[in-house]
């Protein structure tokens, strides 16, 4: 589909970093009629050229961490050093609660007032993949907008960790410094995506966030070998609220995209997102048909009881729509 003269239009304004046009983009985007899609697909087809450049941080933590201090100090901090960032969200909790980890400005209201960064929140589609795909088609259009740093916050629910992880080039994960159950919310499967570990509120109890750095970088050193060939993550720590350890963070985050930069680690990680965000796609879609299809709406209410009463096996049930679905 090529673009129509509006579409035209409200590409050359996001290049131009409009924030109008910027905003009317990422809702079509989001938009779930196949039309909207059609328009969508052909704009950011349109802005592609205009895309890649920017530095993309996933950041998510237990609650009470501190991320909303932790961004806004780390865009103002960016901002200042001539940076323009954009934050997103991937919350896919927003659907169930009415809300969204974004949804008011408020909580970073010093960094929302600043003409070089845009915060957008989470889109309410509720499933993960969903959400997931629009901050991903979000990011791009951030992109073509000039804004080099773009910067997806997760709530850290379910999988949104290696969700986020999966699409951006380095993750961040906070901890609070009273860390006596030391591992409070150090799942393996997050440490295994981690980059960086940020001890937050240092502030409270410096002696505390001490020895909750030590023993973090303790138990990175017993999943340690979760990634052959790189160094082992980074733990920075720091009080966002006084913006203190800010500038080492940043450093810590440049060193390590330097590296996979010059190793060749950084371009062959951003290629294998781009093909895993097209195969997520074709599976939503294929999942979609499959639901939407009239002969599936009229069997699955009877299948999905005769499996879940063990009448008949998970596999068989499978193979069964699949074959309505196949041949009606």
């Amino acid at each position: 589909m090529s673009l129509s003269a509006e579409d035209v239009a409200l590409a050359e304004g996001v290049r131009r970093s409009e924030r109008r046009a910027l905003a009317k983009a990422i809702t079509l985007l989001e938009s779930t009629r196949r039309d909207d899609r059609s328009r969508a697909d052909a704009l950011l087809n349109s802005l592609l050229s205009s895309t890649g450049k920017s530095r993309r941080l996933g950041i998510s933590g237990v609650p009470g961490a501190g991320k909303s201090t932790f961004i806004e100090a780390l865009g103002l901090y960016l901002i200042e050093h001539g940076h323009r960032v954009a934050v997103l969200a991937v919350d896919p909790s927003s659907s169930l609660s009415g809300g969204s980890i974004l949804g008011d400005k408020t909580r970073m209201e010093r960094l929302s007032a600043q003409p070089a960064a845009f915060i957008r929140p989470s889109p309410s589609s509720g499933t993960l993949g969903g959400v997931a795909e629009k901050t991903r088609e979000a990011m791009l259009v951030c992109e073509a907008a000039g804004f080099d740093i773009v910067i997806v916050e997760t709530v850290g629910v379910g999988q949104s960790e290696t969700t986020v992880a999966g699409m951006t080039d380095l993750f961040v994960l906070l901890q609070l410094p009273n860390a006596g159950d030391e591992l409070q919310a150090i799942k393996r499967g997050v440490m295994e995506v981690a980059d960086v570990i940020v001890v937050n509120k240092a502030d409270l109890d410096a002696a505390a966030a001490t020895r909750a750095r030590a023993t973090i970088a303790g138990a990175l050193r017993t999943f340690a070998r979760h990634r052959r060939g790189e160094n082992q993550p980074p733990v920075v720590q720091l009080s966002a609220l006084k913006g203190d350890g800010i500038a080492d963070f940043w450093v810590a985050v440049g060193q390590i995209i330097d590296e996979r930069q010059a190793s060749g680690e950084f371009e062959k990680r951003r290629r294998g997102q781009a093909l895993s965000w097209m195969w997520d796609n074709v599976r939503a879609r294929l999942l979609a048909d499959f639901h939407a299809h009239p002969a599936i709406r009229a069997a699955l209410p009877g299948i999905l009881q005769d499996v879940s009463e063990a009448r008949v096996a998970p596999s068989a049930a499978a193979r069964a729509l699949l074959e309505r679905f196949e041949h009606s």
